[in-house]
C-alpha cells in the first residue's frame, strides 16, 4: 500500500523556504513530488482533455516549420534554414507547457516520483500515462489533418515540406529512433525538472525553449511532436504509410519513457535521497 502523503510543509530541517532566491534540489524534488501528486488524483476526464489540449497546441510547432520550410527553400542557406526551423519548433511546447496542459513526455519523468517516494502505486501511474498518450495522440492528430488541409488549400505549405519532416523521423533504422527517443525523454524530463526550480515565468520559457531548441536541432524523436510530423506525410499523401507511424510510435513512446524515468526521475531522486 501507498505511504501517507507527506503535507507539502514537511520538508526536510536543511531545505530552504520557498520563498529565497534559489530553491535547494531537496525543495524541487519535494514541489514536484506534490504537483505529480495532484496529477495523479486528477479525473479522467479532466487528464484527458488536458493530453487533448497539448496535442493540438504542440501541432503549431510542426506546422510552423512546414511553412518555413516552404517559404525559404532557395532563399536561403540549406545550413540556416537547419539552424532556423528548430525555434519554431519550440512554439508548440512553449504553448503546452506554459499553458499547463498535459504532455507525456513531461509526466515520464514527473509522474514516477510519488511511486519512487512510496505515495503512489505504479497502477495510478499507469492509468495516469495511459490517458494523457491516448489524449496527446488523439489531439496531435486532429491538429495534423487540420494542418495539412488548411496549409495546402491556403498555398502556405507545400507537399515537399510534409515529406521532409515525416521522412527525418521515419528514415533512420529501428536502433537509432529508440536511441535518439531517449535523448529527447531525457531532454522532456529535464524539462520538467528545471521549470519547477525556475523562479518565473520568464526562466521557464527560456529552458523550454533551450532544451526542446536542441530536440528539434538534432531531430530527436519525441512521441508527439513527432506524431505531427509523420502523419503531417501521412495526410499529405507524400508516401507515408501507416505502419511507418506505428513502428515510429512505439519506439518513440518506449525511447521517450526509458530517457524520462531512468535518467532523470530515477537518477536525481536516488541521489538526493542518498544523502538526506
Amino acid at each position: 500500500m501507498p505511504k501517507a502523503a507527506k503535507p507539502v510543509a514537511d520538508v526536510a530541517a536543511h531545505d530552504r523556504p520557498l520563498d529565497e532566491p534559489q530553491k535547494n534540489y531537496h525543495t524541487v524534488l519535494q514541489q514536484q513530488i506534490v504537483q505529480a501528486e495532484e496529477e495523479l488524483r486528477r479525473p479522467a476526464p479532466a487528464l484527458l482533455l488536458s493530453g487533448l489540449t497539448a496535442g493540438l497546441d504542440i501541432g503549431f510547432g510542426p506546422f510552423a516549420m512546414a511553412v518555413v520550410l516552404t517559404l525559404t527553400r532557395g532563399a536561403i542557406s540549406p545550413a540556416l534554414q537547419q539552424l532556423l526551423l528548430p525555434n519554431f519548433y519550440a512554439v508548440g511546447f512553449l504553448f503546452v507547457v506554459l499553458g499547463r496542459s498535459a504532455l507525456f513526455t513531461e509526466h515520464t519523468a514527473s509522474a514516477i516520483q510519488p511511486v519512487l517516494d512510496g505515495r503512489a502505486s505504479i497502477v495510478s501511474l499507469l492509468r495516469l500515462w495511459g490517458l494523457v498518450l491516448a489524449a496527446n495522440i488523439v489531439g496531435a492528430t486532429i491538429m495534423t489533418w487540420f494542418s495539412v488541409r488548411m496549409g495546402l488549400a491556403l498555398h502556405i505549405v507545400d507537399a515537399d515540406a510534409f515529406r521532409a519532416l515525416a521522412d527525418r523521423m521515419t528514415a533512420p533504422s529501428s536502433g537509432i529512433i529508440f536511441c535518439s527517443a531517449i535523448g529527447a525523454g531525457w531532454l522532456m524530463g529535464l524539462l520538467s525538472w528545471l521549470t519547477v526550480a525556475a523562479r518565473d515565468t520568464t526562466a521557464q520559457f527560456l529552458i523550454v525553449w533551450m532544451t526542446t531548441f536542441i530536440i528539434g536541432l538534432a531531430g530527436l524523436h519525441h512521441s508527439i511532436a513527432g506524431t505531427v510530423e509523420v502523419l503531417g506525410g501521412f495526410f499529405a499523401h507524400t508516401g507515408t504509410t501507416l505502419p511507418d507511424y506505428l513502428h515510429f510510435l512505439i519506439l518513440a513512446v518506449l525511447g521517450n519513457a526509458v530517457g524520462g524515468t531512468v535518467f532523470v526521475a530515477a537518477l536525481k531522486y536516488s541521489h538526493i535521497k542518498a544523502v538526506s
